[in-house]
């Protein structure tokens, strides 16, 4: 299984209690406003995430998701049709 981690800019308020919760520092305010003039978190190294999931549980606007996802098999050819 492997993991995806989404922040949904336009849900979150920018407050960064996230950001402070993460104990990777994966995350970091963004730059850009999202549609209600936040600054969004984002994922600023997401190369380190753990999918520990503290963000998410920290979130008070439930804008961050970290769920599984089912690795594809590569399919393979057998039969040669």
């Amino acid at each position: 299984m492997t993991h995806e981690h989404l922040v949904n800019r336009d849900k979150c308020k920018g407050c960064g209690v996230c950001v402070e919760a993460c104990p990777k520092n994966v995350l970091a305010l963004s730059e850009d406003v999202n549609a209600k003039g936040y600054f969004p978190a984002k994922q600023a190294r997401p190369d380190d995430c753990v999918f520990c999931a503290i963000c998410a549980t920290m979130c008070p606007d439930v804008a961050i998701t970290i769920r599984e996802i089912a690795d594809q098999a590569p399919t393979e050819n057998k039969g040669g049709k």
